[in-house]
C-alpha cells in the first residue's frame, strides 16, 4: 500500500509538458475568467429549489463551464505513474483506490459530524438535493461533473500557475466552493483538492484525478444519505 500511495501521490514521472510563453499566458487569462463565472454558477446552482428543474440545467451549465475552461486553455495530458521495474503506465487502479480510501476516511468523519448539530446542518442541506431530486440524475451529474471540474482545476488552472500549482489550484477550488456558503463543502474541497493536486503532480496529467474525485463522489453521494 505504501508504495502505490507514494507512486500516486509524491513520486514525480519524467515529462517534457512545456508550453510556449503565448501558450502560458493564454491558460492564465482562460483559467482566472473561468473560476470567477464558475464560482457564480457553483454558489447560484446550490441555492435553488431541491429537485428543480432549473437546479438540474445550473448543473449541466456549471459542468459546461469547467470543462469549456479546460479545452479552451490549451492540450491537456492524462498523465502517467511508475509501475513494476522502470515502465510507465496510465494511473487507473491507484487513483481508484485512493478514492475509495477517501471515502473511508469521510465516513468516519460524519460519524463525528451528525453529532455535531450546526455542521450536521449544512451536511443536511446538500443532502436535500438527493432526498428531493431523482437520484440517477444527479448521479449522472455528480459524475460529469466531476470530470469537468478536475479537467479545469487540474488541467487547465495547474498548467497556468508556475509555481506552488497545487496550494494554488486548491485554494481556489476551495473559494469557488464556498460560493455555495455551505463550509462542510469547502472542507470536502479542502482535502480532495490536495490529494488530486497531488496526483496531478505526480503523474503529470488529469486522468488520475478524475478517477479520484468521481470515485469519491458518486460513493459520498449514495453513501451519506444513509448517514444523515
Amino acid at each position: 500500500m505504501r508504495a502505490w500511495i507514494q507512486r500516486s501521490l509524491w513520486d514525480v514521472v519524467p515529462r517534457d509538458q512545456r508550453d510556449s510563453v503565448e501558450a502560458f499566458r493564454r491558460r492564465q487569462v482562460v483559467a482566472a475568467i473561468v473560476v470567477l463565472v464558475g464560482a457564480v454558477v457553483l454558489g447560484w446552482s446550490l441555492r435553488l429549489e431541491p429537485g428543480g428543474n432549473t437546479f438540474y440545467v445550473a448543473a449541466v451549465v456549471l459542468a459546461g463551464v469547467w470543462a469549456a475552461g479546460a479545452f479552451l486553455s490549451g492540450r491537456l495530458h492524462l498523465g502517467r505513474i511508475a509501475g513494476d521495474g522502470e515502465v510507465f503506465i496510465r494511473p487507473i487502479l491507484a487513483p481508484i483506490m485512493l478514492g475509495l480510501l477517501l471515502v473511508g476516511v469521510f465516513v468516519l468523519g460524519s460519524l463525528v459530524v451528525r453529532e455535531i448539530e450546526p455542521l450536521a446542518d449544512y451536511v443536511s442541506s446538500v443532502l436535500a438535493y438527493a432526498d428531493e431530486g431523482s437520484l440517477t440524475v444527479l448521479a449522472a451529474i455528480t459524475f460529469v461533473n466531476g470530470i469537468a471540474e478536475e479537467l479545469f482545476f487540474r488541467g487547465a488552472m495547474y498548467a497556468a500557475i508556475p509555481r506552488h500549482p497545487v496550494l494554488w489550484t486548491t485554494l481556489a477550488y476551495v473559494v469557488a466552493t464556498l460560493a455555495t456558503g455551505n463550509v462542510m463543502l469547502g472542507f470536502a474541497a479542502i482535502v480532495l483538492g490536495v490529494v488530486c493536486g497531488l496526483e496531478r503532480r505526480a503523474s503529470g496529467g488529469v486522468l488520475a484525478p478524475i478517477l479520484t474525485h468521481i470515485t469519491w463522489s458518486l460513493s459520498m453521494l449514495f453513501l451519506l444519505p444513509l448517514l444523515f
